[in-house]
């Protein structure tokens, strides 16, 4: 029999252990855990436990111990930076995919000599092994303690949180944080400040300016030397960058922010992918559809976007109506389904839309290509029988894997669960994440769960592709939806010839093809490969006499299909070669006395590989040859 003081705890490897009651997870956790979860709440390694319970450690190395390494170190740097810059007053500072950043209001621009010193005195508070003490108190408390150290913007934001909330210490430094955080500050091994930038107070243009602080911070040192070695190599493969230097898209500040103007490189770049995402969807059995830019409000409201997602929508009124630009496709994609009587024998429908929608993301938010405000999506709606959903989810997941392989990107997933704002009944919800993680689990696939950031009206697969650099992407998602058939009485006649439910599945492959023209300029450093390069190959004279034989070559080319450029300049042959490698074209095309002759063209790769010989028709077969079949 136990000991009064004794309680059962149930570990995470399964075994049950008697200790003392009062006992600190820390005394229970190895060296590499940061936090723990019990009872499926995450919490603090200083926390006791009083009571019977399931325990299970975060470790370090894990995501969510990376998670909290990160937001640990924020709370540094702004304890740092507060002693440095009294008059600095706080707002935010979470952990981000990559490391973490904290935003101030100060009175002028931090500096790269700030950031150092910054940096010195985070070192200082890292030795000094200060630990992180939370504290729970009542709201009213809260407000009192941020006014009268003069930080508004906490106090602000106490205003929306409930009525207990948590504040953490270390040594002199005091936030608003719901936790957890490391024990102390002595396990923060491998640290770096990054850079510094402009925001806004919660993104809006509207409120005050703010300096953002960024920085990284990794388990140990070596983690931090790769992912230093990557930012040089994506600073380098920057898509703004290249994006100019390529002559691909510009952002005007006379045409708007967040608003795209494809030039002629970028705009066949974006044209290569929508031909072939046609070719790909009406091969898998889709249908092409085209809905209008504007929907009337009423719509929006039935629904539920007008109440779930107005602040990311545009409206506008035309004559009396009022109505939404459309921030999404599905709607006119249930219209075009409720325009006739379907049957069980027409399911599954696929409806596939190119379709440009807008949202209004804050302007501090905006990101060259990755973050926009108007954007095109390679939207999809497929509408098909309860007993239909599995496969057709599978299906999917195949066109992913298809697509991602072909572009050379590996991926991850993750399932996104009910959001706080939400439509539909918990049996639908359950019924729609039960549906995607049956295929999931069916194809064999690893994912991890994405707590409430599913859409407002179902869960979602999100995919995470990885690029060249390692560096996680959001491109494609597939999302179950019981709840819009509901709302717009989506119906069809089945066997029994009564009228039934269809199920919806939202899916983009690519997403925003905006976003997704990003992610590729930096995957291959704006050195496409052949099928996608804009400019396919260029011709180069050696002299002017050469020019009308490689006229002829010239259209010859064009004529089947090869996307050539011609630079017959009276510049020297060495000079045109460089400035078509800046270019990153894959093939130059040397036109000289022999080549004239023997009626052929020299290819020389952009790599500099210079290649034999070969007639027109032959290099035309090579380009062929480098076209990737799904």
């Amino acid at each position: 029999m136990r000991m009064e003081r004794e309680i059962a705890v149930t570990l995470s490897n399964g075994i049950r252990k008697s200790i003392a009651k009062g006992t600190k997870l820390q005394d229970l956790a190895d060296e590499e855990a940061v936090a723990a979860q019990v009872d499926g709440a995450l919490v603090d390694l200083s926390r006791t436990i009083e009571n019977e319970a399931s325990i299970s450690f975060v470790s370090i190395h894990s995501k969510k111990g990376l998670e909290i390494l990160r937001h640990s170190s924020a709370h540094v740097m702004a304890h740092a930076v507060k002693e440095l810059f009294p008059t600095a007053k706080l707002t935010f500072g979470p952990s981000t995919d990559t490391g973490f950043y904290y935003d101030f209001d100060y009175e002028r621009p931090f500096t790269p000599k700030d950031l150092e010193m910054i940096e010195k005195r985070m070192s200082e508070i890292v030795k000094e092994d200060l630990p992180f003490v939370r504290q729970e108190v009542s709201k009213e408390e809260a407000i009192k303690t941020f006014e009268a150290l003069g930080e508004r913007y906490k106090v602000e934001h106490l205003e929306e949180l409930p009525d207990r909330v948590s504040i953490y210490r270390q040594g002199t430094f005091m936030d608003l944080c719901g936790g957890p955080h490391l024990p102390s500050t002595g396990r923060i091994k491998a640290f770096k400040l990054l850079s510094v930038s402009g925001t806004y107070w919660r993104g809006d243009a509207r409120n005050q300016v703010l300096q953002r602080i960024y920085g990284t911070a990794f388990p140990e040192p070596q983690g931090l030397e790769d992912y230093l070695h990557m930012l040089e190599e994506a600073r380098k493969r920057d898509h703004r960058k290249l994006g100019r230097e390529l002559d691909l898209f510009s952002i005007s500040e006379e045409a708007g922010p967040g608003l795209i103007i494809y030039h002629p490189k970028g705009a066949m770049l974006r044209t290569i992918l929508e031909d072939f995402e046609r070719r790909e969807h009406l091969r898998r059995g889709y249908q092409i559809v085209i809905g209008p830019q504007l929907l009337r409000l009423d719509l929006w409201k039935q629904s539920g976007h007008f109440e779930n997602y107005r602040d990311k929508m545009y409206f506008t009124k035309v004559e009396d109506s009022e109505y939404g630009i459309k921030p999404m496709n599905c709607l006119s994609h249930m219209l075009i389904y409720k325009s006739q009587i379907r049957s069980y024998r027409d399911l599954p429908l696929r409806y596939f839309e190119l379709g440009t929608v807008h949202r209004h993301e804050k302007s501090g938010e905006l990101h060259g290509l990755l973050r926009v405000r108007g954007f095109t999506q390679d939207d999809a709606h497929i509408l098909c029988r309860p007993d239909q959903l599995n496969d057709e989810i599978c299906g999917i997941l195949d066109f992913v894997d298809d697509v991602m392989r072909m572009f050379g990107f590996r991926y991850e997933m993750e399932l996104s669960t009910r959001p706080e704002k939400s439509i539909g009944s918990d049996e639908d919800w359950e019924r729609a994440t039960q549906a995607l993680l049956n295929a999931l689990r069916g194809k064999g696939l690893s994912f991890e769960i994405n707590e409430g950031e599913g859409a407002f009206y179902g869960p979602k697969i999100d995919v995470k592709l990885k690029d060249a650099l390692g560096r996680s992407w959001q491109c494609a998602t597939i999302q179950a939806d019981f709840a819009m058939p509901e709302r717009f009485d989506l119906t069809y006649v089945g066997s029994d010839g009564q009228r039934h439910r269809p199920v919806m599945l939202h899916r983009v492959i690519l997403g925003a093809m905006e976003r997704f023209i990003g992610v590729l300029i930096e995957h291959y450093a704006g050195a496409f490969p052949v099928w996608l390069a804009p400019v396919q190959a260029i011709l180069l004279t050696v002299t002017e006499r050469h020019i009308p034989y490689a006229e002829k070559v010239w259209q010859e080319l064009m004529q089947k299909g090869i996307r050539v450029e011609k630079d017959f300049r009276n510049e020297k042959l060495g000079f045109k070669i460089r400035e078509a490698q800046i270019q990153k074209i894959p093939y130059m095309l040397v036109v000289g006395d022999r080549e004239e002759k023997e009626g052929t063209l020299s290819p020389r790769r952009r790599t500099g590989e210079a290649m034999r010989g070969m007639k027109v028709e032959e290099f035309i077969n090579q380009i062929r040859s480098e076209y990737p079949s799904l």
